[in-house]
């Protein structure tokens, strides 16, 4: 007997993944935790690997595909096994209930011709049948939904059909396309200038947090640059001491140092639930903004301020390698209280980091460089400055405050091995 396997349900708030890469094709022999096919959510890419074992008898979705969790995938049974019933459109029939009314549509003798046009009147509930993600892109393109040639289950129509309609215009009706009987003279298309690339899910996830974050916060972002001295030196001494420790970055020390102080801030290690609440917590879930191939991730070190300076280390580091290889679990990009963003090793000087919802603060670090000041005999020092961007929701946290909570990290910082010693 022939058995589906189905896309898998990576997380609770996981609704839809999209296909990567299969790893197998139609034929192919299968056993029970052989990779089948990589996808991704809006955080991370997975493999799928396989509950049956046979031979794959067919691929219900191909790469790129849109697919909502737990729906039937690829069929795996006995070679030359029916798995029609398999398929989710047989699927979602068998699973329907039978309207009490049903429209009907009369065939005509121009059926042939008119049959793709009427394959985009496909409807649920007396309205024509489009995902949500499909509706958005045909609003932001300006395109009508419904002139879309539906190929998702159930004869839905999904984004990839509006991406096809937006590449082939549908005619403005049948008779436009039956007044010319002689075939037009081709013309020479220019080759395109540009290149149209479709968001990765990562991609997407990212774009809405941030512009959810912009259009429903009240930001603003103090900077300050402090005596960056003492943590140089203390991490060249790190470094000569060898062993785990010589892994130790001044990225590593930034983050300590701010676990600790965030301490005596808590409207800063915080949640904002609506405009009237906020939600302060005992511990800090230090949020790590991490550059990926996919796009900008942001896994979290679970109390940060009861970790030592090693501990907090390897955990972002850790952290950030699985980002990168793409199988960080879900559970590790959600609950951070507070993020730091740096980007110092890119020789940023300054920059507005952008709070990750629902946090009410992020911290930007910058790169180091070489300052003047007159020293008490009057004479000039040069010493090396780093700079700090502290980005808040003026909702829940006001000028001073924030600036204390900077005044209180530069101290902690510019004093680091007597912040150590606490």
């Amino acid at each position: 007997m022939a058995n589906a396997v189905v896309m898998p349900k990576a997380g609770i708030t996981v609704e839809s993944c999209i296909i990567g890469t299969w790893e197998k094709k139609v034929g192919d022999q299968i056993k029970v935790g052989d990779i089948l096919f990589s996808y991704e959510t809006d955080k991370a890419s997975f493999e799928c690997e396989s509950t049956a074992e046979g031979t794959l008898l067919e691929i219900f979705y191909n790469e790129g595909d849109e697919v909502p969790c737990l729906v039937n995938v690829c069929a795996i049974g006995n070679a030359g096994e029916d798995c029609s019933a398999l398929r989710p459109e047989s699927v979602a029939v068998a699973e329907e209930k039978p309207a009490e009314t049903e429209q009907k549509v009369a065939e005509t003798e121009n059926k042939a011709e008119v049959a793709p046009i009427a394959a985009t009147t496909t409807v649920e509930g007396g309205r024509v049948a489009v995902s949500p993600r499909a509706k958005k892109l045909a609003e932001r393109a300006g395109v009508d939904a419904a002139l879309a040639t539906p190929t998702g289950p159930n004869g839905r129509i999904i984004e990839r059909d509006v991406r096809s309609l937006m590449e082939n215009p549908v005619a403005a009706s049948v008779e436009e396309k039956t007044v010319a009987s002689a075939p037009a003279a081709k013309t020479a298309v220019p080759e395109a200038e540009y290149t149209d690339v479709k968001f990765s899910g990562i991609r997407r996830a990212i774009s809405k947090s941030m512009h959810t974050s912009l259009s429903t916060m009240a930001q603003l972002t103090h900077t300050n640059s402090f005596d960056a001295t003492n943590i140089l030196a203390y991490r060249k001494m790190l470094k000569a001491v060898g062993g785990e420790y010589a892994g130790i970055t001044l990225g590593d020390i930034v983050l300590y140092a701010v676990s600790r102080t965030l301490m005596n801030h808590p409207d800063l290690n915080a949640h904002m639930l609506d405009d009237n609440n906020i939600r302060l917590f005992k511990h800090v879930n230090l949020g790590l903004a991490v550059d990926t191939p996919r796009g900008l991730m942001v896994p979290t070190i679970f109390r940060a301020d009861e970790m030592s300076l090693l501990e907090i280390s390897k955990a972002s580091k850790a952290l950030a390698a699985q980002c990168r290889e793409g199988n960080i679990s879900p559970d590790l990009l959600s609950g951070g209280t507070f993020t730091v963003s740096n980007l110092g090793s890119l020789g940023v000087e300054s920059f507005t980091p952008v709070i990750n919802p629902p946090q009410t603060g992020i911290l930007g670090v910058c790169t180091t460089t070489d300052r003047v000041r007159k020293a008490a005999d009057g004479s000039i020092d040069v010493y090396p400055a780093m700079t700090l961007s502290l980005t808040y929701d003026h909702r829940a946290v006001d000028g001073a405050p924030a600036s204390r909570f900077q005044q209180e990290l530069a101290r902690n910082l510019e004093n680091f091995t007597a912040l150590l010693a606490k």
